[in-house]
């Protein structure tokens, strides 16, 4: 949190909200590429439901919010904690389904007291997600997907001031 703000925050979500800011200021190691393309995640490791003491696997629906050769962030509600390895599959543009296998690198969860994500610039809450793993064709097919993209943002943007890059 910035020195001298006097907003408080509970002490999980701070630090989450601290981990976010500071992947925010670390240059990613791969360009990402602002894309929504359908996710499936799933876990591969169990967890234990805290009721009834029995194992289970999440498997959920959500949305890819940028992507990278090295990773991505997928928007959800339900945060699924660092660390966890899961089976990520990409709807790609034209229908062609992707796996990989990654690994949760960090959470942002949404505060009640926080301004919903996406107003006001509010911070999207979700996860990213490392890869770790894939098929070899699935993952030249996204290294050619993103390469594509960053070309294309780079032609547009080239020449024009107004026109900010992002990471």
């Amino acid at each position: 949190m910035p020195e001298g703000s006097d907003r408080t925050e509970q002490p999980e979500a701070a630090i989450d909200q601290a981990t976010a800011e500071a992947i925010a200021d670390t240059p990613p190691q791969n360009p990402r590429v602002a894309v929504r393309l359908p996710a499936r995640i799933s876990t591969i490791d169990p967890e234990t439901d805290p009721f009834t003491g029995k194992s289970f696997f999440r498997t959920t629906e959500e949305t890819s919010a940028n992507l990278s050769r090295g990773g991505m962030f997928v928007a959800t509600a339900e945060p699924i904690p660092p660390g966890r390895r899961v089976l990520v599959e990409l709807e790609m543009p034209g229908g062609r389904q992707l796996q990989t296998v990654g690994r949760i690198a960090w959470t942002r969860v949404h505060l009640d007291d926080e301004e919903p994500a996406g107003i006001e610039g509010g911070l999207e809450p979700g996860v990213g997600i490392e890869i770790l793993a894939g098929p070899r064709d699935d993952l030249q097919h996204l290294e050619r997907f993103v390469s594509r993209r960053l070309r294309r943002r780079t032609a547009t943007t080239r020449g024009n001031p107004d026109i900010a890059t992002t990471r």
